[in-house]
């Protein structure tokens, strides 16, 4: 059970000290207590408080002036109860578990921020440490505050001295000037100035818990944001002990006479120690801790005050709202563009038909396969030429899906380069690049819980892919310059109009992602592969852009129509779009003519790969001279292994030797033909 020591010497409150169970508390004249009496009716080690069998006891160490516990002397150990007046020499400590219950005897119960303290107080030394020099006055923590008084009106303290107007004045503008700040970097420094403005001190920080922490931060959680010293000497770093008794107890200390205790100083980085007094104050808001201002001065002349403490917590919890503000506006921000984010793909969602068009036995068959696939969380590997409607059909799987009611996010690889992809898939912080400037969520996290279509995924580079490959096989990744974990429920999607088979033959794609992505394949034929669904889908586009443009052209013609069938559509369905688009623009009739058709010449990847086969200086010949050119070419190749030569052309053994004897070509058989 949590208790205190409220001590008071003559008429004054002077400290109040917490006990904590498993910790003994020494009470004498010696400067190695943990409560120090500086009273010659004291002795060195007069007497200690400790937590035994469910009470606390009081033990008198065979004192030379004894131990009284109210008016009565003790002998060895005592149970104390709550409300009892320890008398030792001069002094009294009220043993309390609530403060209400100290000293009630004496005028009402005790405020709980108290006036000055004066208790000196000297941690046990850390494990190496020498603790107190020789010679040297004991390392004093002189005031304690829970609660700051700047905070308060002016007019409510007494007095109203003029430090303290001035204070509050500075507090005031060091406010205004913290409203302002857009980073924690710039709002700390910002704290740290007005610090050395209103105190007495020439070296300082401010630390701030790291991003990610949960529960409650420790010293090792913190991290250094700003410092600053006017002197010559490096900066102090804050010692682990001072760190943790603040974070712990959430009270804002001060402490003199330091140099030489590593307990309350830390070494610079020659390993000296040079601060004389120092004060640590916590960063908070309610419950939660954001960091810790850690102020100390090394110069004799320059002696922190109480109204200091008082100064520095009241600019900490100033700060601390500042950082709750901030972190408020980056959420804020985050959740705006992650809604604009949601709000396009819904634009988008409900300006595409997510119905695919055509009736043919081919898109028939895609259906059926988008039918089967939908259900299923399996990656999907969509290909077919640029322009075949690879991510309408991507479209139809997501919303016929069980993610339907999720984001429908897709990406063009191909339209960015390898640092900017990176970033647009994963993500990046503030500051991971010239030009970040705040936090950017990627597509992977945009499309949490929804589907992601990765469009062109055969131009992702290298590097990409090895990152890529660890996230769909469920592994949480790293935002661009961040080091925190982000964990992602996705469906991914893959269209390509590359050979990825020919890519990952010659190294240009990862093998193990192209099996990773190769689950299950929806291959959709170009538009001249299924010429029955270009009148209807002809139809569609016109009834669309009709709607819009508010003209009334009722169809096509016969003959525009059977220039459109004819048509190779090197472009595939995108070029159709885009040519009835601009024929509803342009026609001047209620028909679309032949003439409104504006048709490139292009020729179509087929009719590329068709040319190629094409020798260049060609001869028209038979197909009977050609077909006899062409076996007896096989049958050289394979010097006159019938079976081979027969297995090659994929024709019988039986089939190869009627022909050989058409065309008489056992007449080029080296030797006896068998």
């Amino acid at each position: 059970m949590r208790a205190y020591l409220v001590i008071r010497e003559g008429a004054k409150w002077a400290d109040v000290f917490p006990l904590v169970p498993g910790q003994a508390v020494t009470i004498g004249r010696a400067p190695t207590n943990q409560i120090v009496i500086k009273d010659e009716r004291c002795s060195r080690h007069h007497a200690e408080v400790f937590y035994s069998d469910g009470h606390w006891t009081l033990r008198d160490l065979d004192s030379r002036n004894g131990t009284a516990v109210g008016d009565a002397l003790i002998r060895g150990d005592h149970p104390l109860s709550p409300g009892q007046i320890i008398r030792i020499g001069g002094s009294q400590l009220a043993f309390v578990h609530d403060y209400s219950q100290a000293f009630t005897d004496a005028g009402g119960a005790v405020r709980a921020e108290g006036n000055v303290s004066t208790i000196d107080y000297v941690p046990p030394p850390a494990s190496g440490d020498s603790g107190v020099l020789a010679g040297q006055e004991p390392t004093t923590i002189t005031h304690r505050r829970g609660q700051t008084k700047f905070l308060r009106p002016v007019e409510d303290e007494e007095g109203g001295g003029s430090k303290i107007g001035l204070a509050a004045a500075k507090l005031c503008r060091l406010a205004f000037e913290l409203a302002k700040g857009q980073d924690a970097s710039v709002l700390a420094k910002t704290a740290l100035d007005g610090l050395f403005d209103g105190t007495a001190v020439d070296g300082g920080a401010v630390l701030l818990v790291r991003r990610g922490v949960s529960g409650e931060p420790t010293s090792s959680d913190l991290e250094l944001v700003a410092t600053r010293t006017d002197t010559d000497l490096p900066y102090h770093r804050l010692s682990p002990f001072l760190a943790a008794t603040v974070l712990r107890e959430g009270e804002a200390v001060m402490a003199r006479n330091v140099m030489g205790d590593s307990t309350l100083s830390s070494r610079d980085s020659q390993g000296e120690m040079h601060a004389t007094s120092v004060i640590c104050a916590p960063i908070r808001r309610g419950k939660r801790v954001f960091g810790l201002v850690h102020l100390y001065s090394t110069r004799p002349e320059r002696v922190p005050d109480p109204d200091d403490l008082e100064f520095t917590l009241a600019v900490a919890e100033t700060l601390a709202l500042a950082l709750h503000n901030l972190h408020r506006r980056q959420e804020l921000a985050e959740n705006l563009s992650q809604v604009r984010d949601e709000n396009l793909q819904l634009r988008e969602r409900l300006g595409v038909e997510s119905e695919l068009v055509g009736k043919s036995r081919i898109m028939e068959k895609i259906s059926e396969e988008i039918a089967r696939t939908a259900p299923t969380s399996a990656t999907v590997l969509i290909r077919g030429e640029s322009g075949v409607g690879k991510e309408l059909v991507a479209r139809a799987v997501h919303f016929a899906s069980p993610r339907r009611k999720g984001p429908f996010v897709c990406v063009n690889c191909a339209a960015l380069s390898e640092s900017l992809l990176e970033s647009e898939l994963f993500g990046h912080e503030r500051g991971a690049f010239t030009g970040a400037v705040s936090r950017k969520i990627g597509k992977f996290e945009a499309a949490h819980q929804g589907t992601l279509l990765l469009d062109e995924i055969g131009e992702m580079s290298p590097t990409i892919q090895a990152k890529f490959l660890r996230v769909l096989e469920g592994h949480s990744f790293e935002r661009v310059g961040g080091s925190d974990p982000v964990k992602v429920d996705v469906r991914v999607i893959a269209a390509t109009n590359r050979d990825l088979e020919k890519d990952v033959t010659e190294g240009r794609f990862r093998r193990d992602l192209y099996f990773r992505l190769h689950v299950v394949e929806i291959f959709v034929p170009a538009l001249r592969k299924r010429p029955e669904d270009i009148p209807e889908l002809a139809y569609h586009f016109l009834n669309k852009y009709n709607a819009e443009t508010g003209r009334r052209i009722r169809g096509f013609t016969p003959r525009a129509m059977e220039q459109m069938v004819n048509y190779r559509w090197p472009g595939n369905v995108r070029e159709l779009k885009n040519v009835v688009e601009r024929a509803v623009v342009l026609c001047e009739g209620e028909y679309i003519d032949a003439h409104d058709l504006m048709l490139s010449k292009l020729p179509t990847l087929g009719d590329t790969a068709e040319a190629m086969l094409v020798p260049a200086e060609f001869k028209p010949m038979k197909l009977e001279e050609m077909e006899r050119r062409h076996i007896l070419a096989t049958l050289r190749l394979f010097s006159w292994n019938k079976s081979k030569a027969a297995e090659v052309l994929g024709i019988e053994r039986s089939t190869l030797d009627r022909k050989i004897r058409r065309y008489g070509l056992n007449e080029f058989a080296p030797g006896r033909v068998s």
